[in-house]
């Protein structure tokens, strides 16, 4: 849970999850309901809604937990169209394609990145001014929902 935790505060968030419908196994996160808890007491490969997992003490989020902290979240940037099929498709993100800026403008902090309609396409890294940076990168891409395609290569 304090990963969970830690990687949600990134982004302004605080995250209530009922610690005991959290389950952990081999470092990986899964959040259940309560009769699922009472059936997954045994060996199990996958059961409930998948949080993520933890390699080499970093936490890797899934898209579900992403999806959980959208409203959440104080750090969030709104691409508009064309910047946002970019940004799905691995591209970083430029000051131009950007529509909305909510929470921390600060180099280095964590910000979710939303289409136009609200939906969460992943997460980046500020690198540069949301404010007046024409024409360089202002928003580093970790991870986005294309990830998931391109390693079906």
């Amino acid at each position: 849970m304090k990963q969970l935790a830690m990687f949600a505060s990134q982004f302004g968030a605080k995250i209530t999850l009922n610690p005991e419908l959290v389950v952990e196994k081999a470092q990986r996160y899964y959040f259940l309901n309560a009769t699922l808890k009472k059936l997954a007491r045994g060996d199990f490969y996958s059961a409930g809604l998948y949080l993520g997992k933890v390699k080499n003490g970093v936490f890797f989020p899934s898209f579900n937990l992403l999806d959980m902290l959208v409203d959440l979240a104080a750090n969030k940037v709104v691409l508009d169209r064309k910047t946002a099929w970019l940004f799905i498709c691995g591209r970083d993100v430029f000051r131009t394609g950007i529509l909305r800026v909510c929470g921390s403008k600060r180099k280095g902090a964590a910000t979710l990145v939303l289409n136009e309609f609200g939906e969460c396409l992943g997460f980046g890294r500020i690198t540069g001014s949301l404010d007046e940076a024409e024409g360089r990168v202002v928003v580093r891409n970790i991870l986005d929902v294309g990830d998931f395609l391109r390693r079906e290569r």
